[in-house]
């Protein structure tokens, strides 16, 4: 059995998680909530977990395969250097950011959420786990008419190198010889 990336699981749940605790922000300050201004603290950051968890992180084996329009915020995530690749970090930041947000309802599934990500991420750490970033690959491709020296000359298909006509240049060598016999009637 292969081994489990906790860190791939993490960063699914923390992003759902930013995600239901924006929703819970706007649903505890827009319905103008007793202690509402946990409901903006849950806008707040609910918009920070979301852009610092959209990008995904390379996995160790196999493919990675990033979000759309993830290379903006990867640039950025990956600027903050060890404070946003050290997953010991992230789950200690996931875990305080959530504790505000318990003390209204409309924040505290969002909070839950993120208490639950921010377990995985330990649990990735733990187990030497890093985020790395997944950067656009700068291969160089060899081009396949280096070989080819110039085109040729006549559409396809193109009878084989030896029945082919030769250059004009030589009139008597540039006469076509048929290599099968034509007659009228026979």
């Amino acid at each position: 059995m292969g081994k489990i990336e906790w860190a791939m699981w993490a960063n699914e749940q923390a992003l759902a998680a930013g995600l239901i605790l924006l929703t819970g922000g706007i649903v505890g300050v827009a319905g103008q909530f007793r202690d509402w201004e946990f409901a903006a603290y849950g806008v707040a950051a609910g918009v920070f977990i979301c852009l610092l968890e959209y990008p995904r992180g390379k996995r160790n084996k196999g493919t990675s395969v990033e979000r759309t329009g993830q290379y903006c915020l990867t640039v950025c995530v990956k600027a903050f250097g060890p404070v946003t690749s050290n997953y010991y970090v992230r789950a200690a930041l996931h875990a305080a950011l959530c504790v505000p947000g318990a003390f209204m309802l409309p924040t505290v599934l969002g909070c839950v959420c993120l208490a639950i990500a921010s377990l995985i991420y330990l649990a990735a750490a733990v187990r030497g786990e890093q985020w790395q970033p997944i950067l656009p690959k700068t291969e160089t491709r060899e081009r396949v008419g280096e070989s080819i020296k110039e085109p040729p000359q006549n559409p396809p298909p193109r009878p084989p190198a030896e029945l082919r006509r030769k250059r004009p240049e030589d009139l008597e060598g540039a006469a076509y010889v048929n290599p099968i016999s034509v007659t009228a009637n026979e």
